[in-house]
């Protein structure tokens, strides 16, 4: 097991989301770590202008490059996805479909989120695979990141 926190891996998420804000692209990163050794095995920045691609959200791109990686489009039981902002809905499919264990999230988001929020989309009957998930870690971090960015833009 590795010796890094939680808190550790949302900084790095973090730290990746200021990298896309810098790059014209919302601050939303996503890290997706192997809990049996603590080793990242994805790391992804949101980045839907620079690729112009609606579904290239940090959690889309992550999940993409971690079943490449495994050579599985469900990704192994033990995976942690890192994400600064609350999943929107395509996202909380997505992280369904690939069977991620946990979900950690940052900032909560009461308008596009999908997990705590709008149709907390892992509590419907249809959804087949839950997450246990665990939102707010470095929230008012992600948020003013979050809120600093659309300001500029305004």
């Amino acid at each position: 097991m590795s010796a890094r926190s939680d808190a550790d891996y949302m900084a790095e998420a973090l730290a990746l989301a200021r990298r896309a804000a810098e790059a014209g692209e919302a601050p939303i990163a996503a890290l997706i770590v192997d809990d049996a050794t603590g080793e990242v095995i994805a790391r992804q920045a949101n980045a839907p202008i620079s690729r112009y691609d609606p579904t290239a959200h940090a959690e889309i791109l992550a999940l993409r490059a971690a079943a490449e990686r495994i050579g599985n489009y469900r990704l192994k039981p033990g995976l942690t996805l890192y994400v600064t902002l609350e999943p929107c809905a395509m996202c909380a499919g997505a992280i369904s479909h690939a069977r991620i264990a946990r979900l950690v999230y940052g900032a909560p988001d009461e308008k596009g989120g999908a997990v705590a929020h709008g149709p907390r989309f892992f509590e419907q009957p249809t959804c087949h695979w839950r997450p246990k998930v665990e939102g707010g870690l470095a929230a008012e971090d992600s948020a003013t990141l979050l809120r600093a960015f659309f300001k500029e833009r305004r």
